[in-house]
């Protein structure tokens, strides 16, 4: 299903909370990838993005599959990384940082084809930059030290605004510009989502707890599937769904 068919079911839920009706909502944690039913099952799950981080030599990628499976992390064009998993499905790629940001598809290899994730993983300034999965239909997961706000995505339609807290049993109030705040539930990791508004109304603040964040607004998507530009106090990314559907991410950083 794509983002734009998931966020603007959510459109006119999204306003009226904003106009003074109180509620939450919340990401899912992504959960364990799951194994074939049986030895006669097809079927293969995707691998999932769980953890990267940066090390002395590079990058270092973390995450699930099915056992044994090969795990490859493919560029558009390019260079391909690759690792297997484990007896328990956990695999780790590790790759030299790369010099400028990348793009990666993480896919499951079952001979000469292929079952790719929904995700993208985005890593930005060779990974001094924000780092991301961006998944069409659902909020972007931030997996770098990011703020209170990770990220504010955008189907052309609605805006869905998410991030991260440390507590998980207080809700997370945000609020846009001077309208009454909404509490948000975070789930288990602290992770929270909410429905902003309508998509197309330029620049707005966005507070999150008592943190402001100037959201830049839109901008022209680059000519290609794929363009990263540096928008405020953070950076916005234009990108394409599997379905081909124009999606636009802003990613806030802290103040450098």
């Amino acid at each position: 299903m794509s983002m734009k068919r998931r966020i603007a079911s959510g459109a006119a839920v999204g306003l009226a909370l904003f106009l003074g009706l109180a509620s939450g909502c919340s990401e899912p944690a992504p959960a364990a990838a799951p194994t074939p039913s049986g030895p006669a099952s097809h079927w293969v799950a995707p691998p999932q993005i769980t953890d990267v981080s940066v090390t002395a030599d590079g990058l270092r990628v973390r995450g699930l599959a099915e056992p044994g499976r090969r795990v490859v992390l493919r560029r558009e064009t390019g260079a391909a990384y690759a690792a297997s998993s484990d007896a328990e499905g956990r695999f780790e790629i590790r790759m030299a940082a790369p010099t400028d940001h990348l793009m990666l598809i993480p896919e499951a290899q079952i001979g000469q084809d292929a079952v790719p994730a929904p995700e993208r993983l985005l890593i930005l300034r060779g990974g001094n930059g924000p780092i991301v999965l961006l998944r069409s239909g659902r909020a972007s997961l931030r997996l770098d030290a990011a703020p209170v706000l990770g990220a504010i995505d955008s189907d052309g339609r609605v805006l869905l605004a998410s991030g991260r807290t440390g507590s998980t049993s207080q809700g997370v109030p945000v609020a846009v510009g001077d309208r009454p705040a909404m509490a948000v539930t975070p789930d288990e990791d602290g992770r929270w989502s909410a429905v902003l508004n309508r998509a197309g109304g330029g620049g707005m603040t966005v507070r999150v707890r008592d943190a402001d964040f100037a959201y830049p607004g839109e901008s022209r998507p680059g000519p290609g599937a794929f363009s990263v530009e540096r928008a405020g106090w953070g950076w916005r990314v234009h990108w394409k769904s599997d379905a081909g559907a124009a999606q636009s991410t802003w990613l806030p950083v802290r103040a450098d």
